[in-house]
């Protein structure tokens, strides 16, 4: 199983950025995904999920508004669309499968059984 992020970088608060994640070795089945992301000096906050067939979604109270997640099972792609940046967005952004979708949906109860290695976001000025 492999989890590959890219599209992160340096962006000016306000700003816009779009992650992807693609992912390979599930064989031909698609599972729920999310998002997490970690600070420094931080824990992991889970912020959004995605049904394996990318019909219910869920997002953090943090993200709500600014951040789209999307997927496109045709290429095995998972998204994070995140919109009006912010500093105390700066982080790690990891996509990963979690065990469950009630998980994926609400971040409660999360297990992580896969991750990938994670892009680097900042947000600055």
């Amino acid at each position: 199983v492999q989890l590959v992020e890219s599209g992160g970088g340096l962006v000016g608060p306000g700003g816009s950025l779009k992650l992807s994640c693609v992912y390979s070795g599930f064989g031909r089945s698609h599972f729920p995904m999310i998002w997490v992301r970690q600070a420094p000096e931080k824990g992991l906050e889970w912020v959004a999920g995605i049904t394996n067939g990318g019909g219910s979604e869920g997002y953090s109270d943090s993200v709500k508004g600014r951040f789209a997640i999307s997927r496109e099972n045709t290429k095995n792609t998972v998204y994070l669309r995140m919109n009006s940046l912010r500093p105390e967005d700066s982080a790690v952004y990891y996509c990963a499968r979690p065990r469950t979708t009630d998980s994926a949906l609400t971040g409660q109860k999360l297990e992580i059984l896969h991750r990938g290695q994670g892009t680097q976001v900042t947000v600055s000025s």
